[in-house]
């Protein structure tokens, strides 16, 4: 596997000669908002690639979005459309990339489509974390595909990256550069509480340094609160650093929302805004600031600075107001709570909390631990014996 480092320049490249291939690999409604945030962007030097077993599903939902992008006068994009690739085949996955050499890949992929996880496991037990085997499923096989294509595409993960990104790092596989979602949906809710409690409508000069993981972005979405975990949070308005009170902030972010498919705006749009990060980077030549959860193949999120240093381009943690090690044991935190002990050594651990709460409300006893090896067979397991007898009520 190549170096973020050394990919990073390959793309910089290809951004600075106005040639730019994205690549979105399933085209569900993550896939499909983020096709036509792509293609809004009106820049000719972005090329669309998408990829997925049925030609005429992604036929329509690639045409309805470029019609509705040109009423608008905003699409000035190519889209490819390459059927034929299922995820289970890494090998069609590999020809795919290598056909088509793309600077970005976003894998927008789910073993279970149709389902937002999240509705069965927090009513029942409180944490995501349950769903790893299922959230790693395929973006191992489209991780493994992309090595052994020798691709420069700098990867993008949709599904809970907080503990699959480390998972593949600890295996010693080929991990995603970036996480999408998650830590990214909760920022934004918490500028609006900022400009709510400084009573100012410019709410788009509020910046947020924050890290959380998985947990958090939902307790506190849907609730307001986090667990009694002092979270690294510190806000700034017009530059200058603000002193409000967090848990208010939290309070505040309790906002309402879809619970269905039109919740996946928010995490097509956490995948545009690192791809359109990246490009600005390069062409502003300003750092850029995005959320990641796994980024670097670490537990829970991280802000992730994108910028120049002497003279090329990086992408890093922001240490610049708290350090790796502060954020990184709120994050380990964050992730217990979800379930997720720990990923080390190719291993997923779950809690003995979290299976505790399985037994008692699946009736099914979760393994202590999952080994790499065991990613399908037990990814399997629980679609048969959770998901579909709770889907079936």
């Amino acid at each position: 596997m190549k170096s973020l480092e050394e990919r990073i320049q390959t793309v910089q490249k290809h951004i600075e000669d106005d040639r730019i291939v994205v690549m979105i690999i399933g085209l569900g409604s993550v896939g499909t908002y983020l096709l036509d945030y792509l293609v809004s962007m009106n820049d000719e030097a972005v090329r669309i690639v998408v990829v997925g077993r049925n030609y005429a599903k992604m036929e329509q939902n690639v045409n309805i979005v470029r019609i509705a992008a040109l009423i608008r006068g905003l699409n000035r994009s190519r889209i490819d459309i390459e059927d034929g690739v299922d995820l289970t085949d890494i090998e069609a996955i590999r020809r795919a990339i290598e056909k088509y050499e793309p600077d970005f890949i976003v894998n927008s992929s789910r073993a279970y489509p149709g389902l937002k996880y999240g509705s069965i496991s927090w009513a029942n037990v409180r944490a995501y974390g349950i769903w790893t085997p299922l959230a790693i499923r395929f973006t191992k096989n489209v991780m493994e595909a992309w090595d052994k294509a020798g691709s420069d595409a700098i990867v993008i993960n949709t599904s809970y990256s907080d503990a699959v990104i480390p998972w593949l790092k600890s295996a010693g596989k080929a991990y995603p550069d970036f996480g999408s979602g998650n830590l990214n949906h909760l920022v934004p809710r918490i500028r609006f509480a900022a400009a709510q409690m400084l009573d100012v409508d410019d709410f788009w000069n509020i910046d947020v340094m924050f890290a959380a993981g998985h947990f958090h972005d939902v307790c506190i979405s849907k609730e307001g609160q986090t667990e009694g975990v002092k979270l690294p949070l510190k806000l700034y308005y017009r530059g200058k650093e603000i002193n409000l009170d967090h848990n208010e902030i939290y309070k505040r972010c309790a906002i309402s929302m879809p619970v269905d498919q039109q919740r996946n705006m928010m995490n097509a749009s956490s995948n545009y805004r690192i791809i359109d990060a990246i490009i600005s980077a390069v062409r502003t030549g300003e750092d850029q600031v995005v959320f990641s959860p796994g980024f670097g193949g670490n537990i829970g999120g991280y802000p992730v600075v994108i910028g120049f240093r002497d003279g090329m381009l990086h992408a890093d943690i922001d240490e610049s107001v708290f350090s790796f090690e502060e954020m990184n044991r709120a994050d380990r935190k964050s992730m217990a709570l979800d379930g997720v002990e720990d990923v080390v050594d190719g291993k997923l651990i779950y809690t003995d909390v979290l299976i505790e709460k399985a037994q008692v409300a699946f009736g099914k006893k979760l393994p202590k631990e999952v080994a790499f090896e065991e990613i399908e067979t037990v990814a399997q397991w629980i679609i048969d014996e959770i998901i579909l007898p709770q889907t079936a009520k």
